[in-house]
């Protein structure tokens, strides 16, 4: 792999890097301390999992659902009430929440898929519809949630009596197991890849990229450790990167969002019900939505009418920063892992220097139009655009 080539396929990950770097010696340092790197997760967390389902909605022609903002809030504002006002159980809630967003994109999911209504306009109504529900439940006021199981289960952080004191030791040597199975699993891939005749990147490559990731984790694990330990937040956050990395690249479901984003009448015609790959990922789309409206509401502690405002551009911006394309048919879940990072370290960096919230929007809108003009450049070079 020449120079040219790795920059083009890595641009994101070296933006990512020249921006940590950056925003670490802006910050004196104070980037790398192990509270700031915990948080970085955290207050990220809603972004990486609406990230994942917007990956499919733009999958499908570079769609997008303007609707997520509000159903966080929505959710979080039905979550809220039931604990507080009605003393509901905390796992009954969360059960309820996540059938009723998953309700919600079944909804729009209809419209779009079948009824064939653009889902800019439809979510777009979305959007209005249910912030206005949710402010109408929540009375126009803050209401503020108690409920320890609920808090426990987005919000605490993971400790190993006798093991975990001043140092958490659980972090460090969750941090090691993980590094050792990274290289076992791009081992066994590879046998099995060989084993089948695929062409396959160079074994020093792919292990020198295995290392770095390795050292990463180490010393993000150290981090953790020297904190509060492993947050049950990021539990969820793997979970649902792991599922949506899964589906996309080894299920032949998933290949259906990028060729329906490539040629929706081609794919038709080859016998995909292309009605139903629109349908699932509008409701796949408002189920990350509603569990990112739980995971805020555990965070924050409390719900308001404007929980979710421009949540929707976050995850949208991740995509698109993180690699996927304008046109539909192109991107990854580590690039929108990617995005994602680098607009969380971009406001995380700015918030600590004490800059006012107008410039992280300034900045934040200039790093998404580079990527957008980057990926419409590249597209014409290679006459995918149009």
């Amino acid at each position: 792999m020449n120079v040219k080539t790795f920059i083009k396929k890595y641009t994101m990950v070296i933006a990512l890097v020249v921006v940590f770097i950056f925003f670490s010696i802006w910050t004196e340092g104070k980037l790398l301390l192990s509270q700031n790197l915990s948080n970085l997760l955290l207050q990220n967390a809603y972004v990486l999992v609406m990230a994942c389902g917007m990956l499919l909605c733009i999958l499908t022609g570079g769609n997008i659902d303007l609707s997520v903002g509000s159903t966080v809030c929505l959710i979080g504002a039905i979550a809220a009430q039931l604990m507080s006002k009605y003393g509901m159980n905390a796992y009954l809630v969360i059960c309820l929440c996540l059938a009723l967003s998953l309700l919600i994109g079944m909804w729009q999911g209809f419209w779009i898929g079948y009824i064939h209504i653009p889902p800019f306009i439809c979510t777009l109504a979305g959007m209005f519809l249910f912030r206005g529900i949710g402010r109408a439940i929540l009375g126009s006021k803050s209401v503020a949630i108690n409920d320890e199981t609920f808090l426990n289960t987005f919000a605490s952080y993971i400790n190993i009596p006798g093991l975990d004191e001043e140092t958490k030791w659980s972090a460090f040597i969750a941090g090691l197991i993980i590094a050792c199975i990274l290289p076992v699993v791009t081992f066994l891939s590879r046998a099995k890849k060989k084993k089948k005749g695929y062409k396959m990147p160079s074994a020093l490559s792919q292990y020198a990229k295995i290392g770095v990731i390795d050292l990463l984790v180490i010393a993000y694990a150290w981090k953790l450790a020297n904190y509060k330990g492993i947050p049950v937040m990021a539990l969820w956050v793997l979970a649902i990167v792991f599922i949506y990395a899964f589906i996309t690249s080894k299920t032949a479901f998933g290949r259906y969002f990028y060729a329906v984003g490539g040629n929706e009448k081609a794919t038709k015609l080859s016998g995909i019900n292309t009605n139903k790959v629109y349908f699932l990922a509008y409701t796949s789309m408002s189920l990350l939505a509603g569990l990112s409206g739980l995971l805020i509401a555990a965070r924050i502690g409390s719900i308001n009418g404007d929980t979710g405002n421009s949540f929707e551009m976050d995850a949208i911006g991740s995509c698109f920063i993180g690699g996927a394309s304008a046109y539909g048919g192109s991107g990854t879940v580590g690039g929108v892992v990617v995005g994602a990072i680098l607009l969380g370290v971009i406001n995380q960096g700015m918030s600590i220097r004490g800059l006012d919230n107008n410039w992280q929007y300034v900045v934040k809108g200039a790093v998404l139009l580079i990527a957008v003009i980057f990926d419409v450049v590249s597209n014409k070079k290679t006459g995918k655009a149009g």
